[in-house]
């Protein structure tokens, strides 16, 4: 089993995001590197640095435009007189999907508010190298199980599950696990997303919610009183060709290991009557017991449980880094999880 990780994504830093309508700490901070790398060393897993990615490979799953927006963003907003120290915008492109093309506004505040879906999204001057670095871990990882690997796990930071076609959000720029289910899809193989993130993977939904190539299936907290609020319910299952290719399995805060493996079983079923050839497992380590988003109550030693179930598909496997945020077992949960995977 290869670990990839580029050092570029540590200077990702941001200082803080908006809950409740107030700036509170980010925990999406560089430090949880170091807390994921522990896990790593525990394993005694080999590190490697991914090569880098450019646009074609980020457009495989995101606008062209979109890519543009990201790199120019804090070089054009620098240039507006008496702006925030962080783009945000004044208004979102409530409803755009249904806007023709034409309104696609020139202006950075607008374009902001076109492509910034939320309030936890902030943009540093080095969020665009960190963030395609991010990306390229996961593409190497997938370029890995093509290679004939059977195991991967690319360290990806900041996570990208939320990040959508033409839009970020929920501290996410690039969707790591969609680019390594394309790249995937694109050389043939027959691809399942499991996302185990406590938060619905909607961004990844969105991507692939018309197709049926590519199988996605999440568990998460119920969304009626959870981020992402306005996806990941039991009902959204997939349009036109992707009709039934979406499983969504909502499960209540607090949820402890027996429950979750209900829902996990369901979930395994789904993807053995897919029968994908290999399996991107977007592996959301906030789904602990002391993570500080509080959604589950996942201890230390089940997931290598999670771990053990998810092996049983006998499939090679790549595991995305998406959430899991700074806690005393954050290292050990990721070692619990690869050790049950490598069982």
């Amino acid at each position: 089993m290869i670990t990839v990780f580029d050092d570029t994504q540590r200077t990702h830093a941001p200082r803080e995001f908006i809950v409740a309508g107030k700036p509170q700490p980010i925990p999406e901070t560089p430090e949880r590197i170091d807390m994921l790398l522990s896990g790593v060393r525990r394993l005694g897993l080999p590190i490697v640095a991914p090569p880098e990615i450019f646009g074609d490979t980020l457009a495989l799953v995101h606008e062209r435009r979109y890519i543009q927006f990201l790199s120019t963003l804090r070089e054009r907003w620098g240039r507006l007189p008496d702006a925030s120290d962080m783009p945000a915008p004044n208004v979102f492109a409530l409803g755009r999907a249904s806007l023709p093309p034409v309104t696609y506004p020139d202006s950075v505040v607008g374009q902001c508010g076109w492509h910034l879906g939320d309030r936890a999204c902030p943009v540093t001057a080095e969020t665009w190298a960190a963030a395609r670095a991010s990306a390229a871990s996961a593409a190497h990882g997938a370029k890995l199980l093509l290679a004939g690997e059977r195991l991967a796990y690319a360290l990806c930071r900041p996570p990208g599950h939320h990040a959508a076609a033409d839009m970020a959000a929920g501290f996410c720029y690039f969707n790591n696990t969609a680019i390594a289910a394309a790249l995937l899809t694109e050389a043939g193989k027959r691809t399942a997303i499991l996302d185990i993130d406590v938060h619905h993977g909607n961004g990844t939904e969105a991507i692939f919610y018309d197709r049926a190539d590519v199988l996605t299936v999440s568990i998460h907290a119920d969304p009626k009183r959870f981020y992402p609020f306005f996806w990941g319910h039991a009902g959204e299952r997939g349009r036109g060709e992707g009709e039934g290719f979406n499983l969504n399995l909502p499960l209540p805060r607090g949820t402890a290991l027996k429950a979750y493996r209900a829902a996990l079983d369901q979930a395994l079923r789904r993807i053995v009557d897919f029968a994908p050839d290999m399996l991107v497992l977007a592996a959301g380590l906030d789904i602990a017991i002391d993570d500080p988003f509080k959604g589950f109550a996942i201890e230390t030693a089940d997931f290598a449980v999670i771990g053990r179930d998810i092996a049983g598909l006998k499939l090679p496997t790549l595991v995305v880094q998406e959430g899991g945020y700074p806690s005393p077992s954050l290292g050990l949960n990721l070692a619990a999880l690869l050790e049950g995977l490598l069982a």
